[in-house]
This record gives structure tokens, C-alpha cells and sequence, in this order.
């Protein structure tokens, strides 16, 4: 047989395949996306883009993104191994954010909603100045609109590179949350694997509806700094969401496939529209045709700040404002 009919072996692409954390069993990259993320053989819920997130929360076309012109700007001139513009850069790079969240307006089942995800491949989903700001936003622009408010919380807590500013976030979003309380608003809450430190100690647990993934991390710190800090064994299944259920913490265990029926049923029970506020966010063709009074008012109030690349920035409100 002659050598020539014989060719080199192609190399395999990169990225058609991946194995799961938990059951280690190697899936299509293509049936897992098609599947939310979640592994076929063990249902383990993977990382999901905040993007793919509200994609598939929302109705199709409808979502429209905001405020997405807020960068981070180093006001500490933070440094540990690297400067910290430069770690904001290579997160950007590698995970194609320009921040650790992604907010906005949508439709989920014809309802209209204000939605914030954070992403975990963006630091960490580390909440910082812009994250909370998007998230202080989109429960001030619920309040202003009448309608309810969504925030999926991925993260490893506040960002240390900021401080004490990243600790305001917690006062910051917490007060938005309380106003919109007064005010008789919805907010729903869901905890994504991890959600830990500052976010948990914040917004992440002042849902009026708190829904948690399957098997997700949720606690303040860690269960490996708590048992070497009270030198002590943890429970089994120790701050997952399935320890946190038993106690009565958050409200529902929701697969992501189901996350979307179980969020337009819970605001049909909770929750009515008026024909106006339906009209505003009514789905128009490719896309959804907004008509957001509040939220023009509210990045008025904010104005027009120069952020590390150019556009909005990240804002130092406090608590207290609005």
C-alpha cells in the first residue's frame, strides 16, 4: 500500500468537548449549551454566561441591556502581583465582560421585568463598584416602573481590590431593596453556585422570592474557613442549597430548565401589570420596543462620568440615595 494515501491525523479542535466537575463523565460542548449548562448523566449545573442567563430567561428578542457604558476605575491604585486595571483587563480579555454583571429589561412570558446577572467569569463575579451599581439600578428602576425586579447572584463576594468601596455596594443595594419594600415592590432572588460573602450578606438574601440551583455554594464564607476556624466538623452538605431548604432559608430548589416557569408563576401569583406597563416592554418584531421613562431619569441623575475606557462610571452613592 502506498505511503501516500496516508495523511497527517488532524489535530481535534479545542472546545468540543468537556468533562464535568462532579461525575467527570466528557460531554458535547454543543448538547450541554443546548442544555443550559446542566450535565445529562448527573444534572450538575455548570457555569453559565450571565448572558445565556437572562437569553433563556427571558422571551426571545426581549431583553435590551443597560447601563452596559459603567467601568470600573482603580481609585485605590490597588496593586498585589499586578496592578488592578491590568487584572480588570485580562478578565475582560478572557471572558469577553467588561464587568461582573449584566443588566437590564425584559419579558418573561409576556411579563416585563428588570433583570441584573452577575457572571462568575468575570473576577470571580466579585461585586465591586459598577456590579453594584447595575444591581442598585435595576431594583431602583423596578421601583420607579412598578415592576418586578430579578437578580441571579454568582460570586465570590466583594471585591477586595476596591475596599472599603466595595463594601458600600452591600449598604448600597440593600437600601435600594428596602425602598422598593416600602414602596410594595416584587423582588426575586436567585442563588447560583457560588454565592458567597458580601453578595449573600446583601441583596442575595433579601429576595421576597428566594429560588436556589441545584447543589449550589451558598453561605458567607466557606465551609474549609469556618471548620478551620471553629475547629470543628460541618454538617453534611453544609451550605448547599439543599442544607439551606431543610432550615428554611431560601423558598425553592429550581433546575435552570425550569427556572423560567417558575419565575412567571410566581409573579402571576404575586404580581399585576397594567396595560401601560405591558405595552412598554411589548415585543415588537427582532427586538423589544422600550419605552423607559425612569430609566432616562435615573442615568440623568447619574450623569456622564470618564471611566477607565471612556464612557459612564461606576458611581460611590451611598446607601441613602436614590
Amino acid at each position: 500500500m502506498a505511503w501516500s494515501r496516508f495523511r497527517k491525523k488532524r489535530d481535534m479542535p479545542e472546545g468540543l468537548w468537556v468533562n464535568c466537575k462532579q461525575c467527570n463523565q466528557t460531554l458535547f460542548t454543543k448538547e450541554l449549551t443546548a442544555n443550559h449548562q446542566v450535565c445529562e448523566h448527573c444534572g450538575y449545573h455548570m457555569h453559565q454566561a450571565a448572558s445565556e442567563r437572562l437569553e433563556t430567561l427571558c422571551d426571545a428578542g426581549s431583553f435590551v441591556e443597560l447601563w452596559d457604558d459603567l467601568f470600573t476605575k482603580d481609585r485605590l491604585d490597588f496593586i498585589d502581583k499586578e496592578p488592578y486595571p491590568e487584572k480588570i483587563r485580562k478578565s475582560a480579555d478572557k471572558s469577553g465582560l467588561t464587568e461582573g454583571a449584566i443588566a437590564g429589561t425584559g419579558t418573561i412570558k409576556g411579563q416585563p421585568v428588570a433583570a441584573c446577572s452577575l457572571d462568575f467569569a468575570f473576577m470571580g463575579g466579585s461585586m465591586g463598584t459598577v456590579v453594584g451599581e447595575k444591581v442598585a439600578r435595576t431594583i431602583e428602576l423596578a421601583t420607579a416602573e412598578r415592576i418586578p425586579a430579578i437578580v441571579i447572584s454568582c460570586s465570590g463576594g466583594a471585591r477586595m481590590h476596591e475596599g472599603a468601596l466595595s463594601l458600600m455596594q452591600m449598604g448600597k443595594t440593600s437600601g435600594a431593596i428596602a425602598r422598593m419594600h416600602d414602596a410594595g415592590g416584587l423582588y426575586i432572588s436567585v442563588l447560583a453556585n457560588p454565592t458567597t460573602g458580601g453578595v449573600m450578606a446583601s441583596f442575595a438574601a433579601l429576595g421576597d422570592v428566594i429560588l436556589a440551583e441545584p447543589g449550589a455554594l451558598i453561605g458567607f464564607a466557606g465551609p474549609r474557613v469556618i471548620r478551620e476556624t471553629l475547629r470543628t466538623e460541618l454538617p453534611k452538605g453544609f451550605q448547599t442549597a439543599e442544607f439551606l431548604l431543610e432550615r428554611g432559608f431560601i423558598d425553592r430548589i429550581v433546575k435552570r430548565s425550569d427556572l423560567r416557569d417558575d419565575i412567571a408563576t410566581a409573579i402571576d401569583f404575586l404580581w399585576t401589570y397594567t396595560d401601560e406597563q405591558r405595552e412598554k416592554y411589548v415585543v415588537r418584531g427582532a427586538r423589544a420596543e422600550t419605552v423607559v421613562v425612569a430609566r432616562d431619569a435615573l442615568e440623568g441623575e447619574e450623569g456622564e462620568g470618564e471611566g477607565v475606557e471612556g464612557g459612564g462610571e461606576a458611581t460611590d452613592r451611598g446607601p441613602d440615595a436614590s
